[in-house]
Formats: structure tokens, sequence, C-alpha cells
């Protein structure tokens, strides 16, 4: 009846959710604030959250799958991550 998760799934699941309260909390804070300048700030702030929390959540994913993956393709996952994330922040 009980499904036994393993830790590096909780960890990524938990992250994934504290992200999306992190969202929620900064949605309340630009209908509150009801000035596009300061809702483009806190919105500009989620810039830095995002990309964070898909490191740490890949990482997770990474370290709990390591025995499985060889190193050779673990480099190529994290080169692919630093691909999307330069591929984001470039203009």
């Amino acid at each position: 009846m009980f499904h036994i998760f393993e830790k590096a799934i909780w960890g990524m699941a938990l992250l994934r959710i504290f992200s999306g309260g992190i969202e929620i909390v900064v949605a309340l804070l630009i209908l509150k604030f009801n000035d596009i300048e300061k809702a483009l700030v806190v919105n500009s702030s989620l810039a830095l959250v995002g990309p964070i929390i898909l490191i740490i959540t890949t990482t997770i994913g990474l370290v709990g799958m390591s025995e499985k993956v060889s190193l050779t393709k673990l480099i190529w996952i994290f080169g692919g991550v630093a691909c999307i994330l330069y591929g984001i922040k470039s203009n």
C-alpha cells in the first residue's frame, strides 16, 4: 500500500515543491505591490532561483543514479545542463 521512495526522489520532489512555493509567494507579492516597477524587480529575482533549483535537483538525481551511470555520461549530462544555462542567460 505504501510506496518506498528513494532519498534522491524525496529530495528532488521537495525541492520542486519548495520552488513552486516561492513562485506562489512571488505572485502574491506582485499582487500586493500593485506596481509594475516593483513587480519587475520581484519577478526578476526568480531568475536566480530557477537555475539554482535546476542545478541542485539535477545534481541530486545524478548522485542518486551515480552507481548506474558512467563518469563519462555524468560529465556529458553536466555539460548539457551548463549549455542550457548558458543559452538561457546569453542574449
